[in-house]
């Protein structure tokens, strides 16, 4: 595997990670570290998506990572 796979690895990783959590109940969806883990793993697959010059993911890893963005500021709001 190259550095491009593995950045992509690991983005996808961090993102099922939060999923497994939220539906085994570990964490709930507004918790800050779900939020997290989505930004930073949507932010990885994006980055490798950019670098493969994949748009379709690009695009969807794009906007995961904005909505996360945006769950973050909400938060910080909150808090």
């Amino acid at each position: 595997m190259n550095k491009t796979d593995w950045i992509g690895f690991i983005g996808v990783f961090l993102i099922l990670l939060a999923y497994i959590l939220n539906i085994t109940g570990k964490i709930k969806s507004k918790d800050l570290s779900f939020i997290l883990l989505n930004l930073l793993g949507a932010g990885l697959a994006c980055l490798a998506s950019v670098l493969m010059e994949y748009i379709p993911f690009i695009l969807l890893e794009g906007v995961w990572a904005t909505v996360s963005l945006i769950a973050l500021l909400t938060y910080k709001q909150k808090h």
